[in-house]
């Protein structure tokens, strides 16, 4: 059998040495025509491959090259060196890929998160953007297990629909009909009834409303995969095609729905600080690098461990959406004329005055719950005061909302009358009014943008770079 190799990973955690082993990985560097850095990405430490003089004839030691893909066996040796515990002596080494170094983009030097996004196929193998990536993979393994364990029901939503469960109007349509001359209807309108569904489709902004209609049949279940928004929003915050963790709960009020996302989030930093360690270490170093370049005042005054631990250790504030507002109207940010946008009753909260509460105010995450109805969804439960809903943000330092959700509206007749008033079609939503006529129930869920998840756990400011191939206006590479 080919591959009979040890990860390197694994390698350097053992102490048993004096065995033969077989490693495979990409060289790191090459010094001295003696000592390789070998890495398999199964960590950011490389092992050392100790090659004697002699080994190999001077053809096969030029081919060790910068990026070259390598199989070796040795034996495993206590190291005399500094930086590791144990190297391997190998006793044969074979070239699995050449690598010219002078046409290799990722030299042995530091890159430009810039650069290394247009080459975004060859960034894996960077020291940051391996730590990045395991633990996007460990975040997505923590979620299945955390639902898996309450006896969620995972249930995979389409990425096809019919429907709009945003109302926000900004979707990819998905469709068979030719651009260039598409059936029209006799009043000029396109004849859908001639596309592949038969009808107006589009790519999903969101799995709740046919999470929803599972949690009507399991109580409890979670959706977790890509949404796309055609949202023309280059910023780093924003991306076309995203992840989304979306959980639907029947039995659920307002705060139900906040102990469990408090508890999941608690749960995922948790596991990525248990299984993730030498990641996060070094994700720290590189923002605590990344910081010192900035003035003092625009300094954070948390290292990335220090916040993820301070998250597990203190409750998340929790407060009223007029209490918010209160706030900033006496911050002194406010009273400075510092905030880019308005500050009144009835706004939308931007992401400057999200921040101002985590960062400035509270210090800690913050729910904001009690929303005004108008500048919310149609399927939010409306409070009794009649201008409010029961929904509910979740804030975080350095990115602002990281979660969004709601108790539902369970009463049939309330849900109509809103949505009377926002203009959607009961006649195309029928199939979600039913789960309010036959058998309704309180029942919450909330959605939780995965790359933004990542983003806190690893530091990292530009949701670019925790996605592995990013989507967004007038980027579609790879």
């Amino acid at each position: 059998m080919f591959n009979k190799r040890v990860k390197v990973k694994d390698l350097l955690a053992s102490n048993d040495t004096e065995r033969e082993v077989t490693v495979m990985g990409w060289v790191r560097t090459f010094r001295n025509n003696q000592f390789i850095a070998l890495n398999d990405g199964s960590t950011n430490n490389n092992l050392q491959v100790v090659v004697e003089l002699g080994l190999l004839d001077e053809t096969t030691l030029k081919r060790i090259t910068t990026g070259a893909s390598l199989k070796v066996t040795g034996t495993v040796v206590v190291s005399l060196g500094k930086g590791q515990r144990v190297e391997v002596k190998a006793s044969s080494l074979e070239i699995l890929g050449d690598c010219d170094a002078e046409k290799f983009p990722l030299q042995p030097k530091k890159h430009s998160l810039e650069f290394l996004r247009e080459i975004a196929h060859l960034r894996f193998r960077t020291n940051t953007f391996g730590s990045v990536f395991r633990l996007r993979h460990s975040l997505a393994f923590a979620t299945h297990k955390f639902f898996n364990d309450k006896g969620f029901v995972y249930l995979h939503t389409p990425i096809i629909t019919a429907s709009d469960a945003e109302g926000a109007g900004e979707m990819f349509r998905v469709t068979t009909l030719p651009f260039d001359a598409p059936p029209k209807n006799e009043d000029g309108t396109i004849n859908f009834k001639e596309d592949f569904f038969g009808k107006s489709t589009n790519l999903t902004v969101s799995g709740q409303l046919e999470g929803e209609l599972g949690a009507m049949a399991f109580s409890e279940i979670y959706t977790f995969g890509p949404t796309f928004r055609a949202e023309n929003s280059n910023t780093t915050r924003h991306l076309a095609e995203f992840w989304m963790i979306e959980p639907e709960m029947a039995f659920y009020d307002i705060e139900d729905n906040m102990n469990l996302a408090e508890e999941f989030i608690r749960y995922l930093i948790q596991y990525a600080i248990d299984h993730n360690r030498d990641d996060i270490e070094f994700l720290d170093q590189r923002l605590a690098e990344e910081e010192r370049q900035k003035p003092q005042a625009e300094r954070s005054e948390f290292g990335l461990i220090e916040k993820l631990e301070f998250i597990i250790q203190n409750k998340f504030e929790r407060i009223t959406y007029t209490d918010a507002i209160n706030i900033l109207l006496e911050s002194p940010a406010y009273k400075k004329k510092k905030f880019k946008y308005e500050v009144k009753w009835g706004i939308d909260l931007q992401s400057e005055h999200e921040r101002y509460l985590v960062e400035k105010h509270f210090k800690k995450p913050v729910i904001v719950t009690g929303y005004p109805k108008d500048i919310k969804s149609f399927y939010m439960r409306l409070n009794d005061d009649g201008k409010t809903v029961a929904a509910m943000d979740i804030l975080a330092p350095g990115i602002g909302e990281i979660v969004g959700g709601s108790q539902r509206e369970e009463r049939l007749e309330s849900l109509e009358k809103r949505m009377r008033e926002m203009h959607i079609p009961s006649d195309e939503m029928s199939y979600y009014l039913d789960t309010r006529r036959f058998g309704t129930v309180p029942h919450a869920g909330f959605g939780l943008g995965f790359e933004r998840m990542v983003q806190f756990v690893t530091g990292m400011t530009n949701i670019r770079d925790v996605i592995p191939f990013a989507r967004t206006p007038k980027n579609c590479e790879f």
